[in-house]
């Protein structure tokens, strides 16, 4: 794997989980907004993870 990749690809799948949720909050509605919900809920889970896991890391 080259290393553009290796450093851009989990933000790249991030911005286009989070562009797909912006389009669908924009243009849709009824399971279109639980979609929407669900896509721009996943850069927060991922930050509380790595969030999570430094302040585990930092208390010990």
């Amino acid at each position: 794997m080259s290393t553009f990749l290796r450093v851009w690809l989990v933000p790249l799948v991030i911005a286009v989980i989070s562009a797909a949720g912006l389009l669908s909050a924009l243009t849709g509605n009824g399971i279109w907004d639980v979609l929407s919900w669900v896509t721009l809920g996943v850069p927060l889970v991922v930050i509380a993870y790595f969030l999570n896991k430094h302040l585990r890391v930092k208390r010990s």
